[in-house]
């Protein structure tokens, strides 16, 4: 499933409120996404651009905000063109952190990877990020197959507001398992 129109678009409980309090304390919000959607023709660059200025929107009313949102359009088999390629920017790679940490002055080792895939975590670990995974999206599916003794993995949590407190206040992290 593709998240491929603007309206499409919902923010999960308590997602809002967590940027916000990670924005109040001076630490970079940023997005890393695969969008293979691109490579494969199922909706043009420009619409995943609108998806993410109505991201951008919604968070503003409610006082958050990404300061950095990067994309990874190819995928190394399916596509088109320029689309079609081998790039470092695809999670499992950590290409688009590492660009990240470049512009916005991030230091990866002080900093946590969230995410609903094993992609997302190797992507984290490969930057030198911690890692968590939450059980949103594709995360129960992620979390029975999941080596939880690699990828630099702080735990497994059912929302991204309970992963972000407990790599905040890692002395009452209480790791959480689906």
């Amino acid at each position: 499933h593709y998240l491929s129109q603007p309206e499409q678009l919902e923010l999960l409980p308590t997602v809002a409120k967590t940027i916000s309090a990670v924005n109040a304390l001076g630490i970079a919000v940023v997005i890393v996404t695969n969008q293979a959607g691109i490579a494969r023709g199922y909706f043009p660059e420009h619409r995943l651009l609108a998806i993410h200025e109505r991201l951008q929107r919604m968070l503003s009313e409610q006082n958050a905000r990404i300061d950095r949102i990067y994309f990874c359009p190819h995928h190394p088999t399916a596509g088109q063109g320029p689309y079609k390629a081998v790039c470092e920017c695809r999670k499992p790679l950590s290409g688009m952190l590492r660009q990240a940490a470049s512009e916005l002055g991030i230091d990866l080792n002080r900093s946590l990877m969230v995410g609903d895939r094993e992609s997302d975590l190797q992507a984290g670990a490969g930057a030198g990020c911690q890692t968590a995974l939450v059980t949103t999206g594709y995360g129960l599916e992620t979390s029975v197959a999941l080596d939880r003794n690699s990828l630099s993995l702080i735990g497994v949590y059912p929302t991204v507001g309970e992963a972000v407190a407990a790599w905040l206040n890692p002395a009452s992290n209480q790791v959480a398992s689906p």
